[in-house]
């Protein structure tokens, strides 16, 4: 059993270079994989490996500046989740496009899971989910606004051409992990919305702590690593990602005459010439012989996720 680490941490690191190679040095040295993203703005990122390995990896991030108050969601997984260990320097550790904003300056008001189902169903309060719109087509909060967004960075244009929608309304806000959230509560206090919520620990956090029975949760989470999914009591669920366009598919989509293993699926059928899907079939070929051979084809790392992170 693996254990996986969902992280973020806003803080200021004025040399994000000078920490990639040690991190990525122990994380391997310890036998841990995933991503982890640096910026001047902090780190981010989603990790999984031995216990010993993750708490080297965890003590290593809370050493670094301005991190000691590090907070993390943890969950297991049969299986190693990673093909490799990727420490990454990037403008943002999760990309809003929007320089003014500081989630260090000031966010909205965190509510716990606990408390999520009482604010939410208030008649004065819009639910608003900040995540894409392949995360939200398999699951959300029960009358959540599903803004349609391909990625976050049009989060901004989507709220300037519906603020008016909202005019005089609590917002409440959510999203996989609660970094996505610390961003556009921020941004949406410096539009002048005074009243701004955000779910403490995101979707995660909710799916731990609260019972099936009494969930508002609809749905399976989609998550930036070879899981694909989990459900209440952070279960993996039983999506699996097209390895054509990465978007998450259902058993039933997995059913469909459109779909073909590594080829194509009812998201894609149209999305790709057929130089593509030979390509496509042949890289699927050599996956299948690497299982056979005990090992794992680099073409997996691209399916898990990998190009993306959490949370």
């Amino acid at each position: 059993m693996f254990t996986v680490a969902a992280l973020y941490h806003f803080t200021r690191f004025e040399d994000p270079s000078a920490l990639k190679a040690p991190l990525a040095r122990l994380a391997c040295a310890r036998g841990v994989k995933g991503t982890l993203l640096l910026a001047r703005e902090g780190i981010n990122g989603t990790i999984a490996g031995p216990r010993e390995g993750i708490d080297a990896v965890l003590a290593h991030i809370r050493a670094l500046p301005g991190c000691a108050g590090l907070v993390w969601k943890e969950s297991a997984a049969a299986e190693m989740p990673f093909g490799k260990m990727k420490v990454r320097l990037k403008a943002e550790i999760v990309t809003m496009g929007a320089p003014d904003v500081d989630p260090r300056a000031a966010v909205g008001h965190y509510v716990e899971p606990a408390e999520w189902n009482a604010l939410i169903s208030a008649p004065d309060v819009v639910v608003i989910d900040t995540r894409n719109d392949y995360e939200v087509a398999i699951g959300t909060f029960e009358g959540a606004i599903d803004p349609k967004t391909r990625s976050f960075r049009d989060f901004p244009q989507w709220w300037q051409e519906n603020a008016a929608r909202f005019h005089n309304k609590r917002i409440a806000m959510f999203c996989t992990g609660g970094i996505r959230c610390e961003k556009s509560t921020n941004y949406l206090m410096a539009q002048g919305v005074e009243q701004v919520f955000h779910l403490k620990g995101g979707i995660l956090k909710y799916l731990e702590d609260v019972p099936a029975a009494e969930s508002l949760w609809q749905g399976d989470c989609f998550v930036f690593d070879g899981r694909v999914s989990l459900r209440h009591g952070l279960e993996q669920g039983d999506y699996t990602l097209c390895h054509a366009c990465r978007r998450p598919l259902s058993p039933t989509d997995r059913l469909s005459p459109q779909y073909e293993a590594g080829v194509c699926c009812p998201h894609c059928v149209d999305q790709f010439s057929e130089a593509d899907r030979a390509r496509f079939r042949e890289r699927e070929k050599q996956v299948r012989l690497a299982a056979e051979r005990g090992e794992r084809h680099l073409g997996q790392d691209a399916w898990a996720g990998e190009g993306h992170t959490g949370p």
